[in-house]
């Protein structure tokens, strides 16, 4: 009876295994991190790298930023790199300002953003709002637009 329990424990484990992936989906987790050096770097790219179920990881020093791809948790992760680093790390705040109807309104504009980057506001319904065009404006500003092709009636 021992091997017959051994070989149902390994299958067991194995079936564990696959439900752990199918629940878990293949995701990029982009996280701000403030990267003075190269030490800071190395730390900050080995705190992520053992983690179960991370395939890839990047640094930018540049724009202070840390992507991971793989089968991870999202809050977890963030967790482990402020837990292992002991730096200050949120959830990767920034979008690319072709994204925001209204890049430069005062909510979604942020001095501290990388270039050509804008604060994601379309996640707060609060700053939603003020960042988005009405429909009236839509309706003007298209109206005169070089894409439209009845501009040249209008004028």
């Amino acid at each position: 009876m021992g091997f017959l329990s051994k070989i149902s424990e390994l299958h067991d484990r194995a079936r564990s295994r696959e439900k752990l992936k199918k629940n878990k989906q293949l995701q990029t987790v982009e996280i701000k991190v403030k990267i003075d050096c190269e030490g800071c770097e190395r730390r900050v790219k080995k705190s992520v790298e053992g983690m179960k179920g991370v395939t890839s990881v990047e640094v930018d020093p540049k724009q202070s930023k840390l992507t991971v791809i793989g089968y991870v948790d999202p809050n977890k992760l963030l967790h482990r790199v402020r837990h292992r680093t002991g730096k200050k790390a949120d959830l990767w705040p920034y979008i690319p300002y072709d994204v925001v109807e209204h890049p430069y309104a005062p909510v979604a504009y942020d001095r501290k953003a990388p270039p050509g980057y804008v604060k994601n506001v379309l996640a707060d319904p609060e700053a939603a709002t003020l960042a988005r065009a009405s429909s009236t404006e839509v309706r003007y500003t298209t109206a005169f637009s070089d894409e439209n092709p009845n501009a040249c009636v209008l004028m």
